[in-house]
């Protein structure tokens, strides 16, 4: 889940706790696998870790792709 730029640090750190809450539900979590996707319930300094390491990656796909946006 992603939150706007300069949202406090009190607030994502309450939205987290709350969220990996859910996502440890037996019936969130099935509900997750049936839309094929895998909850992970993250911190959010793992989260931000994660999605700077699939930037990288995916950029450098789309490089060496030679893709260009229309």
């Amino acid at each position: 889940m992603w939150g706007p730029a300069g949202t406090p640090a009190a607030i994502v750190q309450r939205l987290a706790k709350e969220i990996a809450e859910i996502v440890r539900l037996p019936e969130v979590r099935q509900q997750f696998h049936t839309l094929g996707a895998e909850p992970v319930g993250n911190t959010p300094e793992e989260f931000s870790a994660f999605t700077r390491a699939e930037l990288a990656k995916w950029a450098r796909v789309v490089k060496q792709s030679g893709a260009k946006v229309d």
